[in-house]
């Protein structure tokens, strides 16, 4: 009995050993080392080489925009569109932005806003029948400050029988038809939810009268040149799309595809794709642009005050770290994605990977 126990313990110990162990050697990426006076030239061929690597041990697969004073210092991708590693990566290869999408739905709506056909304090309730949530406006949403909570998820998942793929429509009319109480009044603190933005969506296409993908695609990307930009889902009419990455999982050498699910029918919390070339027109949009006034842009990065006095930090689809710095990240499927930028020195990072990567938060790290 005892000897049973003791080679128990020994396995466990062993088993826990070889976690430690696989977590320290397989699970870190080796450190970034630039020297102190590197020039800017150097540093870019260090990181460009050192992502090389990375790709090179299945750690990295994705794309890098690196932005200094409004131009781009590198741009360039590293690995495969797909599980089968049989297509390489390039530039206009468009990758699921996950909630890095947010600050997209809040350019359409900061558009409704500047056609003046909705205003950014009006209740939803005026845009969308029988709204549960009294006194919630279309700036709660954009702030994260409405209290809904972040339920469509789970209440899709319990009506999955009769709903096929999930909507914008589908799943605003089980919040409606569901009530999940809300968390607390609105704008008496933040709390994230994808569902806001899901409504932010669903507030688009009923103004407009068109599909969030067409109102997109009519009135900010190709206005913008973003020729390899749009939202996809489930509901698209397109199957797929030329230059569209796949999103699979690469552990220890193995590969496997991952695919949408019936709720991935849903955009504006998600749901756009990118490219590493288009996020340059991107960057340059927040700074000036001729769809949006100047005036309306700034609202996008004012930190809401809430009914407390205190101050929240997101803005119009925006982390406001500070009044020089805005961030947004994202993870869905297979996409990690990341997205930085320094307004007043005029430096951004984005990068983006559709390979499911453990390593992705240590790259950030290790480059911004």
């Amino acid at each position: 009995m005892k000897i049973t126990l003791y080679i128990i313990l020994g396995i466990v110990v062993i088993g826990i050993g070889f976690f430690v162990w696989f977590f320290v050697f397989f699970l870190q990426v080796p450190e970034l080392k630039i020297p102190e006076n590197s020039s800017e030239k150097e540093k870019i061929v260090l990181i460009d080489n050192w992502l090389a690597n990375l790709n090179a041990e299945r750690k990295f697969n994705g794309g890098i925009l690196i932005i200094k004073d409004g131009i781009p210092t590198l741009a360039k991708t590293y690995g495969y569109t797909n599980f089968q590693r049989t297509e390489k990566l390039n530039n206009n290869a468009s990758f699921r932005l996950a909630s890095v999408s947010k600050q997209f739905t809040a350019s359409g709506i900061m558009l409704l806003n500047e056609k003046a056909l909705i205003d950014y304090d009006d209740q939803v309730s005026k845009y969308i029948s029988n709204f549960p949530y009294q006194n919630v406006t279309i700036r709660n949403l954009l702030n994260h400050t409405s209290g809904i909570p972040d339920s469509y998820l789970y209440l899709a998942e319990n009506a999955k029988e009769d709903i096929g793929i999930l909507t914008n429509e589908k799943a605003t009319k089980l919040i409606v038809e569901n009530k999940p109480k809300a968390h607390f009044n609105p704008n008496d603190q933040y709390q994230y939810s994808n569902t806001n933005y899901i409504l932010l969506a669903r507030i688009i296409e009923l103004v407009s009268q068109q599909s969030f993908e067409n109102f997109m695609k009519d009135n900010i990307f190709n206005p913008l040149g973003m020729n390899n930009t749009r939202v996809w889902n489930l509901i698209s009419r397109d199957k797929t799309f030329q230059g569209k990455t796949d999103d699979f999982e690469d552990l220890a050498g193995e590969t496997r595809e991952l695919k949408p699910t019936f709720v991935d029918g849903v955009a504006g919390d998600g749901g756009i794709f990118s490219s590493i070339d288009d996020f340059v027109i991107w960057d340059n949009f927040w700074y000036a642009n001729n769809l949006i006034s100047d005036k309306n842009m700034k609202e996008a990065f004012k930190k809401p005050t809430l009914n407390n006095g205190e101050l929240s930090n997101y803005g119009f689809g925006w982390l406001i770290i500070n009044e020089d710095v805005v961030m947004h990240d994202g993870a869905w499927l297979g996409a990690n994605t990341y997205f930085t930028r320094n307004i007043k020195t005029k430096t951004s990072l984005v990068l983006l990977d559709n390979s499911s990567n453990l390593f992705f938060d240590q790259i950030i790290e290790n480059i911004k």
